[in-house]
């Protein structure tokens, strides 16, 4: 991790900040905050966004500083799917993800804990939640091995501090049994 995901980190979050919208950093980088250090050229952002957040959001990110398509960014928010943010000055891409409408993510959202993170105070998603989240897009990515072995090493990393019975709950409740098993196998 760089001085550049450092500062692409504390502006983002701090102008999210400013202009009040909840966020989470979620994915790898709530991955290195748990423990499990990888390389990654992205980092993931959860953020409670409606019409009139995003468009805050989008005029306040300077076009010197950040590339983002106002286009795909108000697609994203209607289909609830990612649109990238391009810091410019550092190359970081940052991929933006509304909060979806369903209960597992109000939850998970609620969840976020604020911790400090190469100096940077912001939120980040629970051990638990970001497991459930790999599990996720392990399977939307047709069983990424990369996701699982990044299951295994965060449940190593905190096997005695889980939340297993929130865990397993939420396994069931998103249907990834089969992705848990297959990660749970491949850790023995």
């Amino acid at each position: 991790m760089t001085d550049d995901l450092t500062a692409t980190l504390r502006e983002l979050t701090e102008r999210l900040e400013r202009l009040g919208i909840a966020y989470m950093v979620v994915g790898s980088v709530a991955a290195l905050v748990h423990g499990r250090g990888r390389s990654t050229q992205d980092f993931d952002l959860v953020v409670a966004l409606d019409e009139p957040s995003l468009r805050a959001l989008l005029e306040s990110l300077p076009a010197e500083r950040f590339y983002v398509s106002p286009e795909a960014a108000r697609d994203a928010l209607r289909r609830r799917t990612m649109f990238n943010v391009i810091d410019l000055t550092t190359g970081w891409k940052v991929d933006v993800v509304p909060l979806k409408p369903r209960p597992f993510s109000a939850r998970e959202f609620a969840r976020r804990r604020a911790v400090s993170l190469l100096g940077v105070e912001l939120f980040v998603a629970t051990v638990e939640d970001t497991i459930v989240a790999k599990l996720e897009w392990s399977r939307l990515g047709g069983g990424s091995a990369r996701q699982r072995e990044d299951v295994r090493e965060l449940v190593r990393l905190h096997a005695d501090r889980l939340d297993r019975e929130y865990l397993e709950a939420a396994v069931r409740e998103l249907g990834l049994d089969d992705e848990w098993q297959r990660a749970r196998e491949e850790e023995r």
